[in-house]
């Protein structure tokens, strides 16, 4: 039994999945429990508030697994969780490539799992499901008999619940994955590549900037396995320059454009930053710009929105009067407001005047809980510039 302190439990019996450790009484049996023990929360009061994964060790302290403090935390659980996120998707998508688990939103506290159709990567951040894998994992197979599930478990985050980091596959994976996404196919490496090997999150996204690309000249800028410029291809473009830094991603990326059929796309291994500060005068019909993340923790908020002030400025320079420009950000600590003010920053630097024809986040399968908004990590903006 785990006790809020006076006063505070009202966030807690409104729905919020988590409890801040000052919210807590964080009595010396607390401080003893291990990362991640399951627990019962209860106000000062005595009412009993759920069934939560308690860890003394970060800010967020305790996060809730269920209201019913009679729930059995175990495979079952899982399971059930599991197939109520798969009936979902199956709802939105008709074929098995989509974000299945998106953390707290489909009930599963810092977890994250990504189908591809028989095989699964999964990110396991809190120290709660840690203790749990073995239950966790065997729901996985249980209810979607996957010939393998990739462990991503090395993100820095995992730091924060005193977790190290690790990657493990179990059952069959010779090596890189098939993707399905709008109609086009790509490869994927969920072992070796960013995260879990592709990004679902931009998928409507890749669709609307696809739609305005028949006959245009397109610039995707850290084209990572090619997501954006095929799919541009695909939707009629006479030319795509696909540039990103990684060899390895722009392999991917070529083997994409060659299983789609499409021949417009070139790849280029350069840096964005450099290539864009090159003298040269070249413009497209259509620029697109999907970095990595440019602020990883708060302290970096300041440096990372001048970085997308940048970026938007040297990107909208290279963008043909009457074309457009895509810049996203998936930073999680760069909010809707200093995102959207780093663009019109970005395109005042550059003289350039437009007007935002999308702004948008993930795709449907990164659903957002109520209670934490600060969860929709994805912005991006679509602009016609003139």
């Amino acid at each position: 039994m785990v006790t809020l302190l006076p006063g505070r439990q009202k966030r807690a019996q409104q729905g919020h999945p988590w409890v801040y450790s000052n919210e807590i009484a964080m009595n010396a049996a607390a401080k003893a429990l291990p990362p991640g023990t399951l627990v019962t929360l209860q106000a000062a009061s005595g009412e009993t508030l759920g069934v939560a994964m308690f860890n003394p060790r970060p800010l967020v302290s305790a996060r809730f697994l269920d209201r019913d403090v009679s729930r059995v935390i175990g495979a079952e659980f899982f399971a059930s969780r599991l197939a109520a996120a798969v009936r979902l998707r199956e709802r939105l998508y008709d074929r098995p490539f989509y974000r299945l688990i998106h953390a707290e939103a489909d009930g599963l506290p810092g977890v994250v799992v990504d189908r591809f159709d028989d095989v699964l990567v999964a990110e396991i951040n809190t120290a709660g499901i840690d203790r749990l894998e073995g239950e966790f994992l065997a729901a996985c197979r249980d209810v979607l008999r996957p010939r393998a599930i990739v462990l991503r478990n090395d993100s820095a985050s995992r730091a924060l619940e005193g977790l190290t980091q690790e990657q493990r596959v179990t059952g069959d994976l010779a090596g890189e994955i098939a993707v399905e996404e709008n109609g086009a196919r790509f490869i994927a490496d969920p072992v070796g590549g960013q995260k879990t090997g592709w990004f679902y999150d931009q998928r409507d996204n890749r669709r609307a900037v696809a739609a305005l690309a028949s006959g245009a000249r397109v610039l995707d800028l850290y084209c990572f396995t090619g997501g954006f410029g095929v799919a541009a291809a695909r939707g009629g473009a006479r030319d795509v320059l696909c540039v990103d830094r990684s060899e390895p991603a722009l392999a991917l990326a070529r083997r994409g454009a060659a299983l789609n059929g499409v021949a417009a796309c070139r790849f280029e291994r350069a840096d964005v930053f450099e290539k864009l500060e090159n003298p040269g005068t070249e413009q497209f019909d259509i620029v697109i710009a999907d970095p990595p993340a440019f602020v990883k923790s708060r302290k970096d908020l300041g440096a990372g929105l001048r970085g997308y002030r940048k970026l938007a400025r040297l990107a909208a320079a290279r963008v043909a009067p009457g074309g457009f420009l895509f810049i996203a950000s998936c930073s999680h600590n760069v909010g809707v407001d200093d995102f959207a003010d780093a663009m019109r920053r970005g395109l005042h630097d550059a003289g350039r005047d437009g007007r935002i024809l999308l702004s948008s986040g993930a795709a449907a399968d990164h659903p957002v809980h109520p209670f934490l908004p600060e969860s929709a990590y994805l912005k991006a903006q679509l602009l016609a510039l003139d």
